[in-house]
């Protein structure tokens, strides 16, 4: 019986405050991570989503911190660019499916590495990003291949507050107010 090769990744309840406190970039997927997953595409072509206040907040905390934001969609939104504009979201990368290519380089424009950022996905493609990221993290409805590659799984939904957990464990780990 061959053994397995021992995994460079730091298992799943390992993970120490430092870990999160040297987070610099918190990127993550849109569709499945900030929203539920769920479109609404309506009969004039126009399409809705539904967007979590407490991820907002967390979000707003994570800029007044000066910690970078990013979202990756494999898909182009109207929805999604007015709400990364609500939430001053600088990087927003829209219609690229290569999330670890996306995610490496904006990492490289903000000279980080991988221990300094952390990535959220739900979807196989997220995979290779949530493995690369120096803490990945995938809610818990994600597909197999995510949570694979996950370091943490919020007890949250997504889009009910998965995220708002992440930027409270970033927050936390730094001394920063995570909840009022």
């Amino acid at each position: 019986m061959a053994k397995s090769k021992p995994s460079s990744r730091r298992p799943k309840s390992k993970l120490r405050p430092a870990d999160w406190a040297a987070i610099q970039l918190f990127a993550m997927d849109v569709d499945g991570v900030l929203t539920d997953g769920t479109v609404h595409v309506h009969s004039d072509g126009t399409e809705s989503k539904v967007f979590s206040i407490l991820d907002g907040m967390g979000l707003k905390r994570m800029h007044t911190a000066g910690i970078p934001v990013a979202w990756i969609s494999g898909r182009a939104s109207g929805a999604t660019t007015v709400r990364s504009k609500e939430l001053h979201v600088k990087h927003l990368i829209q219609g690229r499916t290569d999330k670890l290519t996306a995610l490496q380089e904006i990492a490289a424009a903000l000279r980080l590495g991988p221990a300094q950022v952390c990535y959220m996905g739900d979807d196989d493609i997220d995979a290779p990003a949530i493995a690369w990221a120096g803490i990945g993290v995938a809610p818990a409805a994600a597909r197999p291949a995510a949570l694979q590659a996950a370091d943490f799984v919020p007890g949250r939904a997504a889009g009910h507050g998965a995220v708002r957990e992440v930027c409270e464990q970033i927050l936390g780990a730094r001394g920063r107010k995570a909840a009022s």
